[in-house]
């Protein structure tokens, strides 16, 4: 019986190299979060992680993050920071139990950090302006003027390309964040800088002048941190990772904040046409806009996507098919709603809003928002009969039919006459009101953040965009330049702009 006290003993040594200081010197982290009723995560200030939305915060992090907190049954607060280095810095004062912030895991830091599972892959690429230098490997690169987040991951990857390639410098920001630095390359400002690839997809749509010409490294994981004592925290995140991709709630949410972006090729000319029109012809009808969207209880920012879909802001607009107008109204439409003149831009915003309004209203209500909305939009544009016809066809295909997400996978079937053969509303060209809610949901992304920033309206002069091309091997050797085989010196190489890929889950 007395060696029992000393077994204890010896197993307490061996656990508490695994347990971190989970059992030793400070309160184990899920305590204090019991204790205090509180998760505290340490974020980044920016579009891919968390900002203040329309009447509240949002963003993927921020969503990600409080339905963890729920999870634990705790209350969720966030400490905002604009860099890498100062979230880990925020992190190992312990100011925060987690950071969630779209940050890349970095195996080296394995002996100071836990990460939990990988939720998407990004790559880190070169991001210049169109019209600008144009850069097509490292050689190259060091010509151009680089800046680049201090105290970043963006850093640490130049610093081991420094070693290759001796004559690459660049600038050290430590008072801007990511998303800032490629606003400066925008302006003109700077020359180049590096992002991650999802940052780059969202971004571009703001500053369409941006363009890819090279990644510099291989695929890389997201995936959140937490400090190395946060043994059993960890656990609970690797838990409800697990979970939420089975019950297909982080599908949601990568829906809900990447839904317009995957899938969908960067269209330059037509970005930059439409950040010209926001200064050129929203102005005259933006109020008329504000006041549907009073009246019918619908965001302004949407009807005015779905107006510029429709007619690109020309109230003369007029299609073959016989619709009309800003909002591109039929006759039986406009003679229900009692409008005499279509080409009235009051007349037809309202006829507009009340009609996706309707289209809303009509939708089961077993159909929740945000999927009530994109879900109205497609019915707006294909009509209700062959939504319903969807609907049935992504049941039997054991699809969620009160889903954006799936009903968009099920739409385009409606082309082909061993589906359409059995609906009530037969053949519809499926694609157009997937392709129309991807366009709406841009447009409104783009109206919705620069509202929020307060745009003004400026812009940087017209240029002629370049022919995109395909992504470059992402091969060190084809970033650097390429070897001459006689005396073993780089020699430039004549790449290729960098295709943009489109943000990636990991599952």
């Amino acid at each position: 019986m007395r060696r029992y006290p000393t077994l204890v003993v010896l197993l307490l040594l061996v656990l508490l190299p695994v347990l971190g200081c989970d059992l030793s010197m400070k309160r184990p982290i899920m305590d204090e979060i019991r204790k205090t009723g509180v998760l505290v995560v340490v974020t980044r200030n920016a579009p891919t992680t968390y900002y203040q939305g329309r009447d509240r915060v949002e963003g993927f992090e921020h969503d990600l993050a409080t339905l963890f907190a729920a999870h634990l049954g705790v209350k969720v607060a966030f400490i905002k920071k604009q860099s890498r280095g100062e979230v880990l810095q925020t992190l190992h004062e312990g100011k925060a139990h987690l950071a969630a912030a779209g940050l890349v895991r970095q195996e080296e830091d394995g002996d100071r950090y836990l990460y939990g599972p990988d939720y998407q892959s990004v790559f880190q690429q070169v991001v210049c302006r169109r019209g600008g230098v144009r850069p097509t490997n490292l050689l190259k690169l060091t010509q151009a003027k680089l800046t680049v987040v201090k105290e970043s991951a963006y850093e640490d990857r130049l610093r081991e390309l420094q070693q290759l390639v001796p004559q690459l410098t660049w600038h050290s920001d430590d008072n801007l964040s990511v998303e800032q630095v490629l606003e400066q390359v925008w302006l003109g400002k700077v020359d180049c800088t590096l992002a991650d690839s999802n940052v780059v997809a969202l971004n571009r749509r703001y500053y369409p002048e941006l363009t890819v010409k090279f990644p510099i490294n291989a695929e890389q994981r997201l995936a959140w941190t937490l400090p190395k004592r946060a043994v059993f925290l960890h656990k609970e995140v690797v838990t409800w990772f697990n979970e939420i991709r089975s019950n297909g709630q982080l599908d949601e949410l990568f829906e809900k904040y990447y839904g317009f972006v995957e899938g969908q090729s960067f269209d330059f000319v037509d970005n930059r046409q439409f950040i010209k029109r926001m200064s050129e012809r929203l102005p005259s009808y933006k109020h008329l806009f504000m006041e549907a969207a009073r009246k019918y209880h619908i965001p302004w920012q949407l009807l005015a996507a779905q107006a510029y879909q429709e007619s690109h802001w020309d109230p003369k607009a007029r299609s073959s098919t016989g619709v009309r107008g800003i909002m591109m109204l039929t006759q039986v439409t406009a003679k229900a709603l009692g409008i005499d003149d279509r080409l009235d831009p009051k007349s037809s915003i309202h006829g507009g809003a009340w009609y996706l309004s309707n289209m809303r209203r009509r939708l089961p209500s077993t159909i929740t928002e945000p999927d009530r909305t994109w879900i109205a939009l497609a019915a707006y544009n294909v009509g209700l009969g062959h939504i319903s016809d969807a609907r049935r066809l992504a049941k039997k295909q054991n699809l969620n039919p009160n889903r954006w997400s799936d009903l968009r996978q099920v739409l385009p079937l409606l082309s082909q006459s061993k589906y359409f053969k059995d609906t009530k509303f037969g053949y519809a060209r499926g694609d157009e009101p997937v392709r129309y809610v991807a366009k709406v949901r841009h447009y409104n992304d783009i109206l919705t953040r620069m509202e929020r920033k307060n745009y003004t309206g400026e812009t940087t002069p017209f240029v002629e965009p370049n022919t995109a091309l395909p992504m470059v091997p992402l091969k060190e050797q084809a970033v650097i330049g390429e070897i001459n085989p006689m005396d073993g010196r780089m020699v430039e190489t004549s790449g290729k702009e960098a295709a943009v890929p489109s943000p990636k889950r990991r599952y």
